[in-house]
């Protein structure tokens, strides 16, 4: 049995793609799958550098047929296994996005699930994990142009038989932002990640922050992806997450109490 390919995808750059890879990778790993993830951000790589992780090969290598496949392996917090990528223009010129392909088909014969982050925009490179993947999974924020960005994308999969199986919000900060993306997006909103201070700005959230509003939305999502594994269709967890936005009574505390709370999302129902 192969693994399962999720292509994380999303026109605008910005929106938490890598974010979005890897606290799902972490917490897919921590129910018990074993988890690649690949940076496939050819032209602004960054997954390594968010980790902290030092590597010996990358995938530009592999592209460039510099290196293999197990040249690139590299451990990363939570026990996952990335492939991490250059951010130099010499090796972003080497690589052939073309032979992504067989980078993924040997992930999958050795991982339950094989998470490929991509770059922004509608370039050739861009679309090549859309044609790899099992599911396509759509990131957004609540801007508009990243919304028009994600549907494009959304296109372009359907172009090249990719299966986008829905859509995320991140960087929410009201319940409106749920009910003005879903308005406007093409796919299904899976999840919403909150604009979350009590998560940590270091990678990943589920592991140094993992009570926080954000890591449990990722864990949510995870769980939800989990049941792609087995077959099954991807269940939004989107009204369970709707408690982590402040009520309108919260907006009637004393000031003092809300700036003691660390800002708007020290002040969640829990």
């Amino acid at each position: 049995m192969t693994g399962h390919v999720f292509t994380i995808a999303g026109g605008k750059g910005g929106v938490g793609k890598t974010t979005t890879a890897v606290n799902v990778g972490v917490a897919l790993q921590e129910a018990g799958h074993d988890v690649a993830v690949v940076d496939a951000d050819l032209g602004m790589a960054n997954l390594a550098a968010m980790l902290d992780v030092e590597y010996d090969h990358s995938l530009h290598e592999v592209l460039a047929e510099d290196a293999t496949v197990s040249d690139t392996l590299t451990e990363a917090p939570g026990d996952i296994t990335v492939v991490p990528g250059e951010q130099s223009l010499e090796a972003f010129a080497d690589a052939d996005p073309a032979k992504l392909n067989k980078v993924i088909r040997t992930l999958i014969n050795a991982y339950d699930a094989v998470l490929i982050d991509t770059g922004a925009g509608l370039s050739h490179e861009a679309t090549v994990p859309l044609g790899l993947a099992d599911s396509v999974v759509l990131v957004t924020t609540p801007d508009s142009v990243a919304i028009g960005d994600a549907n494009k994308t959304g296109d372009l999969a359907a172009r090249v038989d990719g299966e986008v199986i829905g859509s995320i919000l991140t960087r929410a900060t009201d319940p409106k932002d749920i009910d003005a993306v879903a308005a406007e997006i093409q796919h299904d909103l899976l999840a919403v990640i909150p604009d979350d201070p009590e998560a940590t700005r270091r990678e990943p959230h589920v592991l140094n922050a993992p009570d926080s509003p954000a890591a449990t939305a990722y864990r949510r999502l995870a769980a939800s992806l989990e049941g792609v594994l087995r077959g099954e269709a991807a269940k939004a967890v989107v009204a369970e997450e709707t408690d982590w936005f402040p009520t309108e009574d919260d907006g009637d505390e004393d000031t003092d109490e809300e700036d003691e709370s660390g800002g708007v999302f020290g002040i969640f129902n829990r």
